[in-house]
């Protein structure tokens, strides 16, 4: 994990919240395989990576490939990855677009305590025998661990 240093402004824990025996078991389920191999060519957001044409793979497990049952019917999903290169000790960061500090529960930043990623994607096929979803971008980088995929439904998850 690389820790750069810090920007003007960014404020750090005093411990690494990585470190501690919380209550989280957690284990992957999958891994994302994306165009991005090193966070200097990475998209910062899905908007960008759009743009940029990366599209990406989501590979299930063999244990967990039967819970994709029924999400061939949904065109939406939603990824939580675990974005394994990105600092969790800063709690009040500088983003490099940003002229001010801001507390990272109000960004959508990688740094974070649980560098938990949230992607609402496209897809564009699924092959449930080989646990294998296609979709249209993904802004994260390759072999990316796969927390879990949930269904967009429109009707629940859009904001009006």
């Amino acid at each position: 994990m690389s820790h750069d240093l810090l920007r003007e402004g960014e404020i750090t824990l005093p411990f690494d919240p990585g470190s501690g025996s919380g209550d989280a078991r957690l284990m992957f389920v999958g891994k994302i395989r994306s165009p991005w191999r090193d966070r200097a060519t990475c998209p910062h957001n899905l908007r960008e990576a759009r743009e940029r044409g990366g599209g990406g793979i989501v590979e299930v497990d063999a244990a967990f490939r039967r819970a994709l049952m029924g999400l061939e019917s949904k065109k939406h999903i939603v990824l939580l990855y675990w974005l394994h290169e990105a600092r969790r000790d800063i709690i009040v960061a500088r983003p490099r677009h940003a002229d001010k500090t801001s507390g990272v529960f109000s960004l959508r930043s990688p740094v974070r305590p649980n560098p938990i990623g949230l992607a609402t994607v496209r897809v564009l096929g699924l092959d449930m025998e080989l646990g294998r979803l296609e979709i249209d971008a993904i802004d994260c980088l390759d072999g990316t661990g796969l927390l879990d995929i949930k269904p967009y439904l429109p009707t629940v998850d859009a904001v009006g």
